[in-house]
């Protein structure tokens, strides 16, 4: 099992606070309080990413058969809360915004406990032979310190001074994206050997679990007779992770965890964006018409 390197050390949690500090610039109280407003959508809409796809990785990693490291990397994925992109894919899929934000802010926090506990029944589960075997409260600690504390940051300036933070906001994204980029062509880097060596079982693995966690939130939306603007804003959650911490906390503990979360990456946008044009065109549709579609009564 390989050490972790020194960028993921350092680069990665750096990486990371920037993106979630970048998020804090965008989030208000409202955002976390909306689910005493409309708590059916956020609550299903967690209830599909912090239980439904985590389950579907250990399935996809177990029907794969997927080496333990490579297996407990994609469940780390799976429960990882929602990232940014899932926002601006399901505004642009004119998906409901207001849901994918909010669920990106509480499922972020909440990442404090369900990422480390999905993390340590991963590895009991697929005896993946981990030099120093993380505790739950050390990477409790590590989600902690780089994703709510730079939220909490971010929040704290838009509080202070609101026109500041809309400035600096769009910055800042455009400085994130291309650190994710990094990210993710360091994550691969630095196993290159390993990633070549099982990227076909890695991404048919990927794909699957993408379209798995898309398609079965978005059935559970309709059934639970959600809107479609709801239900692709739950479908793009589960779509796009925040791979950036699930890269950040694997590489921590040994590079190879990380593998998973970045061969996601590659494929998530390409899933997603398709289902945001699908999606955009029926939103539009019922938009144009005045009609929200949702599912038949009876």
């Amino acid at each position: 099992m390989h050490e972790p390197t020194p960028f993921a050390t350092v680069a990665l949690p750096v990486a990371l606070a920037l993106i979630m500090g970048t998020l804090g610039l965008s989030l208000r109280p409202s955002d976390f309080t909306r689910v005493f407003k409309q708590p059916r959508g956020v609550a299903i809409g967690l209830a599909n990413l912090l239980a439904i796809s985590p389950l579907l990785a250990f399935l996809v990693a177990d029907l794969f058969g997927l080496r333990p490291e490579f297996a407990v990397g994609l469940v780390l994925l799976g429960a990882s809360p929602g990232g940014t992109l899932a926002n601006l894919l399901t505004h642009l899929a004119r998906g409901d915004t207001a849901l994918s934000i909010s669920m990106t802010a509480i499922s972020s926090i909440l990442a404090v406990a369900t990422v480390p506990l999905y993390l340590n029944l991963a590895i009991d589960h697929f005896g993946a032979g981990l030099t120093g075997d993380p505790s739950m409260l050390g990477v409790a600690l590590r989600v902690f310190l780089i994703t709510i504390v730079p939220l909490s940051i971010g929040m704290w300036v838009r509080a202070r001074d609101e026109r500041r933070a809309a400035v600096l906001e769009p910055r800042l994204k455009r400085v994130a994206s291309a650190v994710f980029v990094a990210v993710v062509i360091g994550a691969v880097a630095s196993e290159w050997s390993t990633v070549t060596a099982n990227f076909g079982a890695l991404a048919l693995a990927a794909l699957s679990l993408n379209v798995a966690a898309m398609t079965v939130s978005f059935a559970i939306a309709r059934a639970a007779r959600l809107d479609d603007r709801q239900a692709t804003a739950i479908s793009m959650e589960l779509g796009i992770h925040n791979a950036t911490l699930a890269i950040a906390v694997g590489a921590s503990i040994s590079d190879v965890l990380a593998i998973p979360a970045a061969v996601y990456s590659a494929f998530m946008f390409l899933s997603a964006g398709s289902f945001a044009r699908l999606m955009f065109r029926r939103n539009q549709s019922a938009g144009a018409t005045g009609i929200p579609r949702t599912a038949p009564s009876g």
